[in-house]
């Protein structure tokens, strides 16, 4: 591994992702600490240490997968880039084959039953794995950088970074040019960008007037940009509005961040504020339902209810892979079986759960603003 020296803290922060708790639960706990505001600061000062440079790699053999996700070397995962959400390539020929036998029956039979936009392998998807290798054709080094100094690693443990190439003696973010080119929206998912929001949105509207790549009028790229945009951006705004009242509260916890796991430990016996999408839902058969929040697989973080009315009323099932945020006490469970500990959130009062918006989910909505859109010329 190539290793810039501003890029030790990364290092020390990866180190002490392994030593985060773990996520296994089930029953409650009796114990009940309480601490002083002062005192939770003075608990979490440890985790509050890290940066936004990663730092300077070469790039891999082979190093383009697609528009959006590269290899370097030194690093085993693959990098996935943000605020940028290319198309897929194919990678199926039945996939292919399908795309063949007629476009409009393509999309309709991808799309099948599901409420939200699906992906799906395109042209256009083939075309940004193109712009890609295109802009980095003779780079030999890229700098990475985070968006936020604690948003380490996405679900699937990849690196979460902006990608700068070195072009005509300046570090140029490629992030910002796939999105310039059209290869891709502003993908606010995830949130919006931190530090280069203002920058993404010109960026987007600039393609758009010019009819670039997936704002292309007669293109093979998705139709329903207008669709994903607002349920993006209405994740993106609950993120916002979170991370704009956890200022100043220690007890608020972000579970994508590399601490969090470590911040609920030390906050174990205090009440928190959680935000986290829905993950895995599982109902026992001793009639317990455990609901998982994503953090990282095999690293998320169990609510527990016991009450099946509390956990109808709450609603969270209709959340799934959505974001709420959840307040609760941290408690500790043993395991009788297993003798191995872990901690969790039992949920008595519905009220402790609240989703995002679900808004989007309109489709009758949906359908205007693309109509809106087509006319807006």
């Amino acid at each position: 591994m190539q290793v810039n020296p501003r890029n030790l803290t990364g290092i020390v922060v990866l180190v002490a992702l392994v030593f985060a708790s773990g996520s296994e639960c089930a029953g409650g706990d009796k114990s009940s600490k309480r601490y002083t505001r002062s005192g939770i600061k003075e608990r979490l000062k440890s985790f509050d240490e890290s940066g936004l440079v990663i730092g300077e790699y070469s790039l891999a053999k082979h190093a383009i997968l697609d528009g959006d996700t590269i290899r370097v070397k030194g690093l085993k995962n693959s990098l996935r880039l943000l605020a940028i959400d290319t198309e897929e390539i194919f990678h199926h020929a039945k996939d292919r084959q399908l795309f063949e036998a007629g476009w409009e029956q393509y999309l309709k039979a991808k799309r099948g039953d599901s409420k939200r936009p699906v992906k799906i392998s395109t042209p256009l998807g083939e075309e940004a794995k193109r712009f890609a290798e295109d802009f980095f054709k003779d780079v030999k080094m890229v700098r990475l950088e985070r968006d936020h100094p604690k948003e380490i690693r996405g679900y699937y443990n990849r690196y979460l970074t902006y990608v700068f190439a070195p072009k005509n003696g300046r570090w140029v973010n490629y992030n910002l040019e796939c999105v310039r080119a059209g290869m891709s929206p502003y993908f606010t998912k995830y949130s919006y960008s931190r530090r280069f929001h203002d920058q993404f949105v010109a960026a987007q509207k600039e393609a758009q007037a010019k009819h670039l790549g997936i704002w292309s009028k007669d293109g093979k790229h998705y139709e329903d940009y207008p669709e994903r945009l607002a349920w993006w951006n209405t994740r993106a705004d609950f993120i916002r509005a979170f991370e704009k009242e956890a200022k100043g509260h220690p007890e608020y916890v972000i579970l994508t961040r590399w601490d969090a796991l470590n911040r609920i430990k030390a906050l174990e016996g205090s009440r928190v504020v959680i935000l986290a999408s829905v993950g895995e839902i599982v109902r026992h058969e001793s009639g317990l339902i455990r609901v998982m929040l994503s953090r990282r697989k095999w690293s998320d973080f169990p609510l527990i209810f016991f009450n099946h009315k509390v956990f109808e009323q709450s609603g969270i099932a209709r959340y799934k892979g959505e974001f709420i945020r959840v307040a609760g006490t941290v408690t500790r469970y043993k395991s009788k079986r297993s003798g191995k500990s872990s901690l969790q959130i039992i949920v008595k009062d519905p009220g402790q759960i609240v989703g995002m918006p679900l808004d989007f989910l309109k489709k009758a909505d949906y359908r205007k603003t693309k109509e809106e859109t087509k006319n807006a010329d």
